[in-house]
């Protein structure tokens, strides 16, 4: 049996069975953490049918070895058929961010040019017909989704590495009319346990990390393309954002993000933003949302990988600013600290995880607290005026 010809390069070794269908083996090396491997283990690691990783604690050098006995099958079909359905959604509710008669999205090059244009001509022929008003969001649907689904997919990833039991994401299509943008996000279901603490971490960063990666630059091509609007007196300076679609319009607030790209790329003033813009303004809204250093938030579970249990200090103090903010500014601070709540169980405090006593390595450290940086980058506090 491979574990047990493993096993032998062990000084202390256990092995755990989790969700019944996935084996994790680790074992103490080598008393110095930063000796090397022997050759015939490296040689034997090329036979393992899994995912394997070193960990240097004070004790000295641990390897982790994950194993997953059989995948589970998964129903595509829905998956696909709640991506497309979202598609429609989010493409209507992008249709009634524009003004009535806007060619807006007619603007980009490339390939939304090409679709762009289309939908303009056949807006001019057919009216308010629902293929021209999905034609017209396009602009705003295709962008936001490929947010969406790139923030999942990186969850996805980082899970099925582990050998982690996780479902590929379900998109969430809304009624456009009840929250403009015609989705709920999206999620993936983790269905077997975390193990320790460094899997926690490159499964909850994977998926912010992989949301900005597209929504920052889909942020900036759409501010290159928006265009100055009459300002409004009395205008804040946190709202500089106007989506247009609506009577009155929608103001959409700043953050240090947003106004850095603004001020490189944006005519100055008060901005009209173009679809592309608003789909890249929601996706970095929706990262910061996830980011919130709560219960199991994404931003929850990378806090408590970084600081163990003082995680749930963080996050009561977190949650009370948060609930001062809904009284304050934005009334729908107080329905994301219900939620938090309600995903906690009545707790704020993270989950515990089968070994939580291994702290991270410096270099995932680093980039734990880059990440919660940017969470400051693109924190809103009052989203929507």
């Amino acid at each position: 049996m491979l574990e047990a010809s493993l096993s032998q390069f062990f000084s202390q070794w256990r092995r755990v069975v989790l969700g019944g269908n996935r084996v994790v083996l680790e074992g103490l090396v080598n008393s110095d953490p930063d000796a090397e491997p022997p050759p015939r283990l490296r040689r034997a690691l090329m036979q393992w049918p899994g995912h394997y990783y070193w960990q240097r604690r004070s004790d000295g050098r641990w390897l982790v070895l994950v194993r997953e006995f059989v995948a589970a099958r998964e129903r595509w079909w829905l998956h696909a058929l709640l991506l497309v359905a979202t598609l429609l959604t989010a493409s209507l509710g992008g249709a009634a961010l524009l003004p009535a008669g806007s060619s807006e999205g007619a603007t980009l090059a490339g390939g939304a040019t090409l679709a762009a244009g289309a939908a303009g001509a056949a807006g001019a022929e057919l009216g308010g017909t629902l293929m021209v008003r999905l034609m017209r969001g396009l602009p705003f649907s295709i962008p936001l989704l490929a947010i969406l689904g790139a923030h999942e997919a990186g969850h996805y990833l980082a899970a099925r590495r582990y050998r982690i039991n996780a479902s590929p994401p379900y998109f969430l299509p809304f009624v456009p009319e009840l929250n403009v943008i015609g989705t709920l996000g999206a999620f993936i279901r983790l269905r077997s346990p975390v193990y320790d603490r460094q899997t926690l971490f490159d499964i909850s960063v994977a998926g912010p990390l992989a949301g900005l990666a597209i929504a920052v630059p889909v942020l900036a091509l759409g501010l290159a393309h928006s265009q100055i609007t009459p300002d409004v007196a009395g205008t804040p300076l946190a709202h500089q954002f106007v989506v247009v679609g609506g009577l009155p319009p929608w103001r959409l607030g700043d953050s240090l993000l947003l106004l850095l790209l603004r001020s490189m790329l944006a005519p100055q003033g008060v901005l009209q933003l173009h679809p592309v813009a608003v789909a890249g303004w929601v996706g970095v809204l929706v990262t910061m949302l996830h980011l919130l250093p709560l219960t199991q938030f994404d931003g929850g579970h990378a806090l408590f990988a970084l600081i163990g249990r003082r995680q749930r200090v963080v996050a009561w103090a977190f949650w009370v600013v948060l609930v001062a903010m809904g009284i304050a500014l934005w009334p729908a601070w107080l329905v994301w600290a219900a939620l938090a709540l309600v995903v906690g169980r009545g707790s704020l405090a993270h989950p515990r995880i089968v070994t939580a006593g291994v702290p991270l390595d410096p270099r995932r450290r680093l980039v734990g607290w880059l990440l919660f940086a940017l969470f400051a980058l693109c924190f809103v506090p009052l989203p929507v005026a």
